[in-house]
């Protein structure tokens, strides 16, 4: 007999951690099946356990499948038995290995002919299972207790993994929220309470430092099923987290009011979004800015003061181009269809802003229009800059762009570049802690010096 009242607690401990009770009964019954049949089993009989929560009781029972010789075959006399059916322990016996089209052999533990099964059941039929009571026993060996406990193990952690599973899946494609665990070969575990998230050096912002115990949020892009349970693949780099942060401070955009229908990031740095709006009455542009600009102040603040220009979709390419070059104001924009490429003039003045420190500018406007552009001085005094937009066939997302139909945006997964764990791929640290974005910084500062 058990302990209910340990059993209970047990019960509703692991029902806080996501698995039903029913789980677990059908754990603790399979744990004393496999007990039962260590100890006190032969070989090839089937036996399954009831646990009645009631009593505290188990009962054993012993479960036959009715056949005939079109489901088995039955043994010659002089045929022999496997070795491993001679000498194996009930436990332990190995289920039979079949050929393509082979039938089972007939055993007296698990399989009933049909002419008996009709003097115990009128009416049985051909793989209908014939059910007979076993004795009670509540007193198991040492190792027979070890293996039910192991049972008892795997099933928790299996169950453990689909639960998670099932949480995280609903939540792909959205921000999470956890405490950094620890940092380890540059990557960033983060606590998300049931289970950790990983965050890989490539998925992180440029020189963002992150302390142990500091509240972080990120989007996650990945739920991955390992080895050794549930692995989280969260990002702050992804385009997609800039659109959720705006999502939580803009309700026109989480309402569908307003889409994105473009979107061109470098990490830390600059970002670029086009928008349009669905109703006439709302602005797409200031919807994002908010009043006095506190929504995009708010998420410029997440991501750690990255600059975010916003403009609005348009679909006149000419148009949409010098809006793209914004803060520049180009003069023209001529477009080559053949070859997409744009030749945009601009005034002496302004190429340097049209083109952006290290072309940054016209690099992220390449990115966000998809068009090839070139800058051209209308003084003529400087070669013109030409820019070339993600090269064919390479995915958007890799470039830190996103596609211009507002259905992609929402739909679209991040590329998949391996399948190894977690833990295998995680990028490791450069030899210098000096960052790109420090590098960066400190040439700009040589050059103004």
């Amino acid at each position: 007999m058990i302990d209910l009242k340990t059993i209970n607690a047990v019960l509703g401990e692991f029902e806080d951690r996501g698995i039903s009770r029913a789980t677990m009964m059908e754990a603790i019954e399979s744990a004393m099946a496999t007990a039962y049949k260590r100890e006190y089993g032969k070989r090839g009989q089937i036996v399954n356990a009831k646990l009645d929560l009631n009593s505290g009781t188990i009962s054993f029972e012993q479960v036959k499948t009715v056949v005939d010789d079109t489901t088995v075959r039955f043994p010659a006399e002089d045929e022999e038995l496997p070795e491993e059916h001679l000498h194996g322990h009930g436990y332990n016996s190995e289920e039979e290995h079949l050929a393509e089209g082979e039938l089972p052999r007939f055993d007296t533990e698990k399989h009933m002919l049909l002419e008996n099964a009709k003097l115990i059941k009128r009416g049985a039929t051909v793989g209908e299972q014939i059910i007979f009571p076993l004795e009670p026993q509540d007193d198991f060996g040492r190792i027979a207790a070890q293996t039910a406990k192991q049972v008892v193990i795997q099933k928790v952690r299996e169950a453990e993994k689909l639960s998670m599973m099932e949480e995280f899946g609903e939540k792909k494609g959205e921000i999470v929220s956890g405490i950094v665990q620890r940092m380890e070969r540059g990557a960033i575990f983060v606590d998300l309470g049931r289970t950790t998230g990983i965050i890989p050096y490539e998925e992180q912002i440029p020189g963002e430092r992150y302390r142990m115990g500091e509240r972080i949020r990120a989007y996650l892009y990945a739920v991955d099923e390992g080895f050794r349970g549930v692995y989280l693949r969260l990002s702050r780099a992804h385009p997609k987290f800039v659109v959720k942060l705006f999502e939580l401070e803009a309700p026109e955009l989480a309402a569908g009011s307003i889409e994105i229908k473009a979107l061109a990031r470098e990490p830390g740095s600059r970002t670029k979004i086009a928008l349009a709006s669905l109703d006439s009455h709302v602005d797409p542009v200031g919807s994002l800015v908010g009043q006095r600009g506190v929504r995009v102040s708010t998420v410029m603040g997440e991501l750690g003061g990255e600059r975010i220009d916003i403009i609005e979709w348009n679909d006149n390419m000419q148009e949409f181009i010098k809006e793209a070059l914004s803060p520049a104001n180009p003069l023209e924009v001529v477009l080559d269809e053949e070859n997409h490429r744009a030749t945009v003039t601009v005034s002496e003045d302004e190429q340097s802003l049209a083109i952006g420190r290290g072309g940054q500018n016209v690099r992220l406007a390449a990115k966000l229009t998809g068009w090839n552009i070139d800058i051209v001085s209308a003084g003529g005094g400087e070669a013109p800059v030409s820019v070339t937009a993600a090269p064919e066939g390479t995915p958007a997302e890799v470039v830190g762009a996103m596609p211009t139909h507002s259905d992609e945006v929402i739909t679209d997964d991040a590329p998949e570049v391996t399948t190894l764990p977690a833990e295998e791929e995680l990028a490791t640290l450069p030899d210098s802690d000096e960052t790109v974005a420090d590098k960066e910084e400190n040439r700009d500062k040589a050059k103004d010096e």
